[in-house]
């Protein structure tokens, strides 16, 4: 038992010690992580590129605290880029989903990247900014909640987001693949945030 002891001893470890080393670690680091999920994600995407045989430029940014990648071409590229959308975006979400496995491998952490092909996800958008905005109209007249179309949480992401913004609340209900977003009269203010937050 002394032996234990007299190792412990030789080699103590403060709290101070622990929160100094950690600490300038984490901060001013959140940036520099997402950069390095989007370095990651580019890397991953152009040699998937390359076995397909298609041509495509990466763009990487940084929006709403998530790392957000982009396969873009000019017009004669662009329906051959849309290959990898798929009906209703089915294929670029589990390439979304192939691409956040890659990051993880690379860094050990979950990641919220977001992936856009042919300007898929940036069109799909403004058409559900739209919708969004009609049925608050609609919702706002009746004063009567209105469920939408069962859709994917990066859909349903926006929606919740478009409601917030014209001052209504939001909340997701139902199980995957039939999740939809139900859009209610109440003020956006008096309802939790809490099916907001977990549609990504």
């Amino acid at each position: 038992m002394n032996d234990t002891t007299d190792a412990v001893e030789a080699t103590p470890v403060t709290t101070t010690d622990v929160e100094t080393t950690e600490e300038p670690r984490r901060k001013g680091s959140t940036k520099s992580r997402l950069e390095e999920e989007g370095d990651i994600a580019a890397d991953y995407l152009e040699e998937l590129l390359d076995i397909v045989d298609l041509d495509g430029d990466i763009d990487i940014d940084i929006e709403n605290g998530r790392a957000s990648v982009a396969i873009v071409a000019d017009d004669a590229g662009t329906p051959a880029l849309k290959r990898l959308v798929g009906d209703d975006g089915e294929v670029l979400d589990a390439l979304q989903e192939l691409t956040r496995l890659a990051v993880q491998a690379q860094t050990g952490d979950r990641t919220r990247l977001m992936l856009d092909v042919a300007g898929h996800r940036s069109t799909k958008r403004g058409a559900l900014v739209r919708l969004a905005q009609e049925v608050v109209a609609r919702v706002q007249a009746s004063g009567t909640a209105e469920r939408l179309d069962p859709m994917p949480a990066f859909e349903r992401k926006v929606v919740h987001d478009a409601v917030a913004a014209a001052g209504l609340a939001s909340e997701s209900e139902g199980e995957e693949p039939r999740r939809r977003v139900v859009v209610l009269p109440t003020p956006a203010a008096t309802t939790g945030e809490d099916a907001q937050a977990t549609d990504e």
